[in-house]
This record gives C-alpha cells, sequence and structure tokens, in this order.
C-alpha cells in the first residue's frame, strides 16, 4: 500500500488526529467519500459532446448580405 508500513500508518492518524480532532474526522471522512464517488461517477459516464454547428464570422455576413438584399 503505498510502500507505507503499519507504523508509518499509525503515525500519520496520530498526526490527523491531532490536527483535526477527533470530532471532524467523520466530517473529513464523509468528505473525502463524496469526493471520490463523484470523481469515479465522471470518469466512468461517457462523455458528452455538443454536435451543434458553430456559427462562423462567414456564415454570419452571409446572413447579414441576404437580410440586406430582401431589406432593399
Amino acid at each position: 500500500m503505498f510502500g507505507l508500513g503499519m507504523q508509518e500508518l499509525v503515525i500519520i492518524l496520530i498526526i490527523v488526529l491531532v490536527l483535526f480532532g477527533a470530532t471532524r474526522l467523520p466530517e473529513i471522512g464523509k468528505g473525502i467519500g463524496q469526493a471520490i464517488r463523484n470523481f469515479k461517477k465522471a470518469t466512468s459516464e461517457p462523455d458528452e459532446i455538443d454536435v451543434t454547428p458553430k456559427k462562423t464570422v462567414s456564415q454570419e455576413k452571409k446572413k447579414e448580405e441576404t437580410e440586406k438584399k430582401e431589406g432593399e
């Protein structure tokens, strides 16, 4: 597990307890769990591709020219 032994994991746990306190650990765990869940959901969903054509400058110019001709 990332090359960490049991002693290193215990030391990391103690540091986390000192920094955040025992009361905030469930909140932190919940937040991390939700972040992982959302990340997995986002990576597993297929990408939605927008297939609507974009208006280009030339298309807009043609439209303006036809409107001018119709107005005359």
